[in-house]
Order: C-alpha cells, then structure tokens, then sequence
C-alpha cells in the first residue's frame, strides 16, 4: 500500500468518525432543546392553573386508594382540608430534589409534604392554632412517628415482607416490566432500610415495632373523632396519610389486621377522615385492567 492510499483511508476514517461525532451532538443538541421545551411547555401550563389553584405533582391513582404515597394521601388531604383547588399532574412525580409528592403554587415549586404543610399553614390557615403549647408538641411527635418510623414498616413490608408483592397489583403507575426488576429494586430498598435502622431488625421485631406505634395512636385518640380533639388538624392528615395504606394499600397484612381488629378505632377514625374529605373517593380511584 502506498503512503497516498494510507493517507486517503486515513482521510476517510477520520471523516467517518467525524460525521458520527457530528450527528451524535447534533441528537444531544436535539434532545436537550426538546426537554428545555417541554420543561417550559409544562411550566406555562402549570401556571395557567390559576390564581391559588395548587398544581399536585404525584404519582397516579390506585385501584383501592387515591394514593399509593402515604405522603400523596397525607398532602391532598390536607389541600382538601384547607380549601385549595387542586389540579392534578401526574407525569411529573418527582421535584428537583427527587422526591414526591410536590406542588406549584402560584409559579413557585414546593417540596416535602411536611414543608409544604408548614409553609401554607403559616401563610394561609393554621388548623393547630388553638393547640396549647404541649398539645403542639404532642402532634409534632406523633407526625414525626408515623413519617419517619411507622412509614419505614410500611415500605419494609410492602417491598420485602409480602411474598408477593401485592402493592404492584393495587395500581397501574408501576411499568409492566418492574417484576423483572424486583431483585435489584429490593436490594436498593434493603440497602436504605438497613441505613435507617429498621432494616437491621427480624420481621418479628419490626411486627413489635409498629404494634406500639398502632397501639400508642389508638390510646391517644381514644373515643375522639380526630387525634387532638373534635376537630381535625394537619396532624391527622399525616396519620391519616400512613394508616390509610395500611387499611386499603396493605390486604391481608397482619397490619391490616391490628387496624381493623387489634385496634378497631383506627379503623373508624380513617372512615371517619375518608367521609370528611374525601366524599369523591370512589371517583377519583383508578380502575384495574379487566
């Protein structure tokens, strides 16, 4: 081979590689704008909401409940509890911070149920304001509880417990191929149980763990209609948001059961929630595959 023949299939090498580096920026280029587009697309939509209209970013409806998030339940009932409208997007689940659920208001982002709820109430209406003092921080604790430690029973049992698997046959928002991924969703979801505590525990331990918990809210609340008294506040919200996966989210779980039988006015408590906010329950549920 000549040194011009080596210099020519040079030549064309590189303007071969040249050409699909070429079309490979000009796809990144493409796919960039169109996300920047879609972003801005979404962002007009969400603020044509209106005035006050709460834009509710979360995952879609169950077959048995509204959320499949104890924290989605937790949120929007607090939203139907201090009278926004809500409009619902759920092709945008998870905010910046990668968590869920989240709102826009006004064309301003808001994450975190719990920040959410503290920043509205202090700005719009607190339903805890005629708590004295130790009552305020008695529904601190208890909505500490549930979200930072009856939750991590929850997942642990819904993800891992349960053989099988029953939370992905109570709503379409998983893919059809997630079974498929089960192992290394598990080991994602046993590596952060193990970081949190509970994960480091035996399944009886953890059934000891969130009978107390179960227990401690059903002696608090007693005989009244709402866990500080005759009228709900947003503390109720988060329990309600917790317990209600365990009554319609977690069939034939023995937490089913401590709800409905060990400690039956939790049970009447979430109707009694259900009734009051969410007279639409039915409507807004998702409906399974025939």
């Amino acid at each position: 081979m000549c040194l011009l023949d080596l210099l020519t299939g040079i030549g064309d090498t590189l303007w071969e590689y040249g050409t699909l580096l070429t079309l490979l920026f000009v796809m990144v280029c493409t796919i960039s704008a169109l996300r920047t587009w879609k972003k801005e697309q979404l962002r007009k939509e969400w603020n044509a909401a209106g005035k006050d209209v709460v834009v509710l970013h979360t995952f879609g409806r169950g077959y048995t409940c509204p959320h499949m998030s104890p924290f989605g339940l937790k949120l929007e009932t607090y939203l139907r509890m201090a009278g926004y409208k809500i409009q619902i997007d759920d092709q945008n689940p998870k905010s910046s911070k990668g968590k869920s659920p989240w709102i826009t208001l006004n064309g301003v982002d808001m994450t975190d149920s719990q920040l959410i709820i503290d920043h509205l109430s202090a700005n719009n209406k607190s339903f805890s304001s005629h708590l004295s003092d130790k009552e305020k921080a008695i529904a601190n604790a208890f909505q500490i509880m549930v979200d930072e430690h009856l939750y991590w029973g929850l997942v642990r049992y819904r993800y891992l417990t349960d053989p099988h698997v029953r939370v992905l046959q109570l709503t379409s928002i998983f893919p059809k191929w997630i079974k498929y991924m089960l192992s290394v969703m598990k080991h994602k979801i046993r590596k952060a149980l193990h970081v949190q505590g509970i994960g480091r525990h035996s399944d009886a331990e953890v059934l000891e763990i969130m009978r107390k918990d179960l227990e401690s809210i059903s002696i608090y609340l007693g005989e009244k209609p709402f866990i500080m008294g005759d009228e709900p506040c947003e503390v109720d919200c988060a329990i309600f948001g917790q317990l209600g996966q365990l009554l319609w989210n977690a069939p034939d779980s023995p937490y089913y059961t401590m709800v409905t039988e060990d400690f039956p006015n939790l049970q009447q408590y979430c109707l009694r929630m259900k009734e009051k906010f969410w007279p639409d329950w039915e409507e807004v549920l998702d409906k399974p595959p025939k």
